[in-house]
């Protein structure tokens, strides 16, 4: 049973024993006396030490005990050896000093009794053990407790049955029987013989190992653990012929019936012991019904049937049945069951308040059926006085209108022939208001989805009623997900989260009312997330089972891990972590089943998984040859241990020491169930055999050899194979072979017969060659057909007629070419080219094919010889056209044929001489773009340098490309063929464009070259230093391809911060994505990039003092390629001297910066009653010193506190704003006053007051009121000063 299943089960069983638990009563509060303990009914003493027999019981006032002894009044305090215990009704009698306890044997009855009753206790009949007792009189009379006797030898005749008596001595309890030899081992017990329930040994026959001087027998007295032995049994089986076989027939019991009596509840055993030749086998069956499996067993090789807990069901007829290949015997064991008294409802304490009503009940069975009897304190309820509120019917007593002072205790006997029962259950009368027993506050923790019970035990008389509530206690709680038990108990049939909070049970009756708190806590359950995983793994290789569990974050919970459902063993190579259980170093003894168990305080999960170690199997033992042939032998072996990986099959190898000693062949395999295999060998071999094993490791390590194992020599079996002839002269045949090896020899002197004859020739030619694998005959003709033949020969005969293999003399070159060769033109780049083939006797050798010969003349187009260098085509086979693929378009070509054959080319063909037509043109040799303006770009490019015909003109398509790189509509020119540049006007400023440029002939349109360019922001820009350089373009449908360096960024600037190097630059470009990119002088690293969108200024943070770094600033398209790049910029980091470090800390840099902070406070004061004065600047001053003013916003505080720079590279575009964090914007609107000199409205304060300042338009040098939203600093202010 799992964890959960188990915890779900005992908080079950818990609930029903508690709402059956019987009636308790406070012991503050008056009550009758209850016996809680007492010894047994048959209590059987040890007389080696104090009889001590219990009697334990309470009430309020605590009572007092007395003992009868065989129904008569036991004065304890007459007896010094007998003494009764403090407080309690126990006996302790003690016989240390020699009494006999046979002096204290008898049935003995304890009565406890107070003001408010009596209760007596069961008869306790005390006994001593029978069996010490005899044995200590045996002592005393010097005579032992089996006979000393020697037995005499019993003889018996092989193959009749046989009974060893052991008889032991009557024991109370009965002594357990065994059989053992003189050194103490247990006799072994098999179908043939076995040991009954009486004890003895039975032989169903007996055979000659039977024999032998030391059959003894055992019994041992379980009370005392004392063993006794009879005097050893000697058997002697004698042979004095074969014995005949007999049915069989019973040994115990006798005859073909019997019965037997059994008790409910108690072990039922049955046994039939049959004899015969062969053994008999016996089996059972039950005649009138099923037997009862669960509770049945077959014991002693199915010769005795056990039921455990006997039922009224288990009465019957059951039969057993001995057979053997002679006949069957039948017989049959009527069952009676009988039943001591057993309880059906037992009397409960009843608490009773005045006035009120209720009932004692006393119902058992049995058979025969008890009688019931009452007793009212210890005393006959019939001899009591009579009580009008009590009556007597049967097994019940009703009370009714009970009086106060009419508590006691009544005690009911249940009794037959096989037992009694007897039972106390007081009344008691009381009135008491309510009171609530479980402990305030108290804490109950369950798992989610299990059932919750919570206690609310209390007592009252008359008997509270229970209610429970949960927080508000707005509802009582009755109904689902709630049970509210008769005993006040609440259970929670299933729990969740909701259910956690407070309870409030509360107790009512009629005298009163008390309340009880408790808390319940809803937990998550425990659960084993990754279970362990069944495992395989290599001996002394490390193994980890996992065990990742999720529990309730309260819970704590602890990892046990068992192998084989027992402790893990005392190893240090078993380490336990907290998730996981690792193995290292495993070994065979570790091989298992391993468990993982979670357990909490409340809950608890577990999982298991299988180790099966592995390793290489064992090498295999014991060859052995057998059935020695000439040609074959039997080969045996016994296989080594497996290590828990089942053998897949086993390969034989072997050794020739006569012809390759020291090295071992594979022989051949045969499957892991066999052990035998049957060798085919050859002659003249000194075989060494030897066997691996192979499982799902791998190979064992080799078996040691077998004894060597010669054959003799013999003519050969085989001739060589890979026989060939052919020629590499045009007057020779080489005949070649692969070499026999030493194996196939089969004798010594291995030579080869080498025959042949020209075909259709009668006349074999032969010659005998050794220690070779070709052979040359010279003096061929050229080119014919020769039949050949290798046969080997050994000094024991010529092997098997040898197979006929024909090949050719050697090959010529071809005397002939081919004829009729025509040419067929497919088009500009493709000829079929047609054939005759060339005649067999022209050949004079193998047809390997043909091949083409051709070469580029010249082309149409140039009138100049071309020299094209010559090509081949090959055509294997007897081919007679092929295709001449990837001519040049519009030129003449010559070609020739050729057959060749196995030793070369033969003569060529007459030249034949073809022109290819025209195709489309290459694509123009370049495409530059320069002079870019406002609206128009210039083009220039050059004429393929493939024409592939005369060119009839040129296609430019061109489109616009926006910011997020998307293509505009595509524009279409076309250009005669002459013409080599052109300007396009009409264009947009300030815009990138696509251009796609290709040629024409009379066969259509050349690839595109494609280029891109960008109309300029003003005229006043220079052209790009460079053009651009062409590239491949065959589709217009894709992204806008990266310009190179372009003039859209510019005027790029350093200068040194306190934070680091502030790098500035002006960037006219639509590409969102731009970075400062910087690296080391002269280094060999990555450029590290700083991502700078939007801004025209960034400081670079962290550069090492000391060195020099090249700077630029790059724009960036979508896929992350270079767009723009600025020129690079070396940027050099001084080192900081030490004597400048504490200027902060000199006295007159200190005074300086107050003065100058004082100085900034008094201007920032006027400045701000100005403005709040409504105040206008003047600016007629700036109006008559600059004739062509030009409008530029700032702030109040520019104008006076200016910062001026002597460089134009910090300066802000025109037109622009700087942001908050001091970086320069392009204004919202596109008419900036960059691109047009036009004068832009002047600017106004929120109040009307004019803040617009003049400078001059053309004077780019001219200082200017730089914007900023960053307070001055005192070094800025000195910088100005400067």
């Amino acid at each position: 049973m799992d964890g959960p299943t188990a915890t779900a089960t005992a908080l079950l069983l818990g609930l029903l024993a508690h709402v059956a638990s019987p009636l308790e009563v406070p012991l503050d509060l008056p009550q009758p006396p209850t016996i809680t303990h007492q010894s047994p009914k048959d209590y059987i003493v040890d007389p080696r030490e104090n009889i001590i027999v219990r009697c334990e019981a309470k009430g309020k006032p605590h009572p007092s005990f007395s003992w009868t002894r065989n129904g008569m009044h036991f004065d304890v305090d007459e007896d010094p050896k007998v003494a009764m215990k403090p407080h309690s009704g126990t006996l302790v009698i003690d016989i240390s000093g020699g009494e006999k306890a046979e002096m204290y044997e008898g049935v003995y009855q304890c009565t406890a009794r107070n003001e408010h009753g009596t209760a007596v206790s069961n008869n306790i009949a005390i006994r001593q053990s029978h069996y010490f007792s005899v044995f200590k009189d045996h002592l005393l009379k010097g005579s032992p407790l089996w006979s000393k006797e020697r037995n005499q030898p019993i003889v018996v005749q092989e193959g009749v049955a046989l009974v060893l008596e052991c008889r032991p001595p009557a024991g109370l309890p009965p002594p357990i029987v065994f059989w053992m030899d003189n050194n103490f081992q247990k006799l072994s017990q098999s179908p043939r013989v076995s040991q009954g329930l009486n004890g003895d040994l039975y032989f169903s026959n007996v055979v000659p190992s039977d024999s032998r001087s030391d059959y003894i027998c055992y019994a041992r007295f379980p009370h005392t653990q004392t063993i006794q032995q009879k005097q050893p049994i000697t058997v002697r089986v004698m042979n004095n012929g074969p014995a005949e076989d007999r049915r069989p027939t019973f040994l115990v019991p006798q005859g073909t019936t019997s019965s037997k009596m059994v008790l409910r509840g108690h072990v039922l055993e049955m046994e039939c012991i049959a004899e015969g030749l062969p053994t008999p086998e016996v089996s059972w069956v039950k005649v009138s019904g099923e037997l009862p499996h669960n509770r049945l067993s077959l014991l002693n090789f199915h010769k005795t049937l056990r039921i455990t807990g006997v039922t009224e069901a288990d009465a019957g007829q059951y039969r057993c049945t001995a057979k053997n290949r002679l006949g069957t015997i039948h017989h049959t064991i009527t069952v009676n069951v009988k039943a001591a008294p057993y309880w059906i409802m037992a009397p409960n304490n009843l608490v009773l308040a005045p006035l009120e009503n209720g009932q004692l009940i006393c119902r058992a069975s049995g058979n025969p059926k008890p009688a019931i009897s009452w007793a009212m304190n210890g005393v006959p309820i019939h001899n009591v006085p009579h009580d009008p509120s009590r009556r007597v019917e049967d097994d019940t007593i009703m009370f009714t209108d009970v009086q106060s002072g009419s508590s006691a205790v009544y005690q009911c006997n249940a009794s037959n022939d096989h037992g009694y029962l007897l039972a106390n259950a007081f009344v008691n009368v009381l009135a008491e208001p309510p009171r609530v027993l479980t402990p305030p506050n108290k804490v109950y923790q369950v798992i989610r989805n299990k059932p919750a019970i919570l206690d609310c035990s209390s007592f009252g008389s008359p008997l509270p009623k229970i209610t429970w509530f949960k927080e508000s206690r707005s509802s009582v709680l009755d109904g689902d997900p709630y049970t509210a038990h008769d005993n006040g108990t609440l259970e929670v049939r299933t729990a969740h989260s909701s259910n956690s909070g407070k309870y409030t049970c509360v107790a009512r009756n009629s005298l009163g009312i008390s309340e009880n708190h408790v808390y319940l806590e809803v937990k998550e359950p425990t659960r084993i997330l990754k279970q362990p995983e069944y495992k395989v793994v290599l001996r002394n290789r490390d193994v980890v089972f996992e065990c990742k569990v999720t529990h309730d974050s309260s819970l704590m919970p602890t990892v046990t891990w068992l192998k084989d459902d027992d402790e893990l063993p005392d190893d240090e190579r078993f380490v336990v972590d907290v998730d996981s259980l690792t193995i290292k170093d495993v070994t065979e003894s570790d091989a298992g089943t391993y468990t993982c168990i979670m357990n909490t305080t409340l809950d608890q999960d577990s999982a298991s998984a299988k180790l099966t170690v592995v390793e290489y199997p064992d090498p295999p033992s014991d060859l052995e040859l057998t059935d020695h042939r000439s040609r074959s032998v039997q080969l045996t072996w016994t296989p080594g241990d497996d290590h828990n990986s089942p053998i897949k099959k086993f390969l034989i190898q072997y050794e020739d020491a006569l012809h390759d000693h020291g090295k071992w062949h594979n022989l051949t395999e045969v499957p892991g169930t066999k052990t035998t295999a049957h060798l085919k060998l050859s002659p003249y071999v000194h075989y060494s055999f030897r066997v691996l094993a192979l499982n799902s490791v791998g190979y064992s390590e080799p078996s040691q050899p077998s004894q060597q194992y010669k054959t003799n020599p013999a003519a050969p079996d085989e001739n060589p194979a890979g026989v060939k002839a052919t020629g590499t002269e045009h007057n020779n045949l080489v005949i070649s072979w692969k070499p026999m090896t030493a194996l196939q020899s089969n004798g010594p002197g291995l030579q080869y017969k080498v025959s042949w004859r020209q075909k259709n020739v009668d006349e074999w030619l032969s010659s005998t060659v050794a220690n070779v694998s070709k052979f040359t005959v010279s003096g061929t003709p050229t080119f014919v057909p020769y039949e050949v033949q290798v046969q080997a020969v050994n000094k024991h005969g010529a092997g098997p007629e040898p197979g006929t293999v024909v090949g050719y003399s050697g090959e010529d070159l071809p005397v002939a070419a081919p004829d009729n060769v025509q040419v067929r033109v497919v088009n500009s780049t493709l000829a079929d080219v047609h054939w005759d083939p060339v005649s067999a006797e022209s050949l004079r050798g193998h047809l390997n094919g043909y091949k083409i010969y051709y070469w580029r003349e010249r082309s149409l187009h140039k009138r100049n010889p071309h020299h094209s260098e010559q090509q081949i085509l090959t055509f294997n086979g007897n081919k007679t056209h092929g295709k001449l693929p990837g001519l040049h378009p519009y030129s003449i070509y010559n070609l020739n044929v050729r057959v060749f054959n196995g030793r070369g080319d033969g003569p060529a063909s007459s030249t034949k001489q073809f022109k290819t037509p025209e195709g489309v043109p290459g694509q123009p040799s370049f495409l530059r773009i320069t002079k870019p303006s406002l609206d128009s770009l210039n083009l220039e490019w050059g004429p393929p340098a493939h024409p592939n015909g005369l060119l009839t003109g040129y296609t430019l398509k061109y489109q616009s490309v926006n910011s997020t790189n998307d293509l505009g509509p595509v524009e279409k020119l076309k250009l005669p063929p002459n013409e080599t540049s052109m300007t396009l006007h009409n264009l947009k400023y300030s815009t990138r464009y696509k251009f796609y440029f290709s040629a024409e002939t009379v066969k259509g349109q050349g690839p595109s070259i494609s280029e891109e360019a960008v109309t300029v922001i003003d005229e006043g820009f220079p052209e790009p230093p460079h053009p651009l350089s062409p590239t491949s373009e065959h589709s217009y449908r894709h992204k806008a391809r990266p310009l190179v360096p372009g003039p859209v960024l510019g005027n790029l600037s350093s200068s040194l911060g306190e934070d680091g190097v502030l790098i500035s630059w002006e960037y006219w470009g639509s590409e969102k994505n731009v970075y400062v990119e910087y690296i080391v002088e002269n280094s060999n690293e990555d450029w590290m990039k700083e991502l700078v969108n939007g801004s025209q200024t960034y400081v670079l943070k962290g550069l090492k003092e000391g060195l020099a770094y090249k700077v630029r600033v790059v724009a960036k398209g979508h896929s992350d390629e270079t767009v723009h790049s600025s020129e690079e910029l070396l940027v050099t980091v001084p080192a900081m001297a030490s004597r400048q470090v504490d200027i902060a800390t000199q006295g007159w840099f200190i005074g300086l910066m107050c003065a100058i902070a004082l100085l900034i406070l008094v201007l920032l004061i006027v400045c701000f009653i100005k403005r709040n004065k409504g105040g206008k600047y003047p600016v007629k001053e700036k109006e008559d010193a600059h004739a062509d003013p030009e409008v530029q916003p700032m702030k109040e505080d520019d104008c006076t506190f200016g910062e001026y720079s002597d460089s134009e590279d910090h300066k802000p575009l025109k037109g622009s704003r700087t942001s908050s964090n001091g970086t320069v914007k392009r204004d919202d609107s596109d008419d900036s006053l960059v691109d047009y000199g036009d004068v832009g409205d002047p600017q106004f304060n929120e109040d009307g007051s004019f803040i617009g300042q003049y400078s001059g338009k053309k004077e780019r040098d001219t200082a200017e009121c730089i914007e900023s939203s960053e307070a001055p600093s005192p070094i800025n202010a000195m910088n100005s000063f400067v």
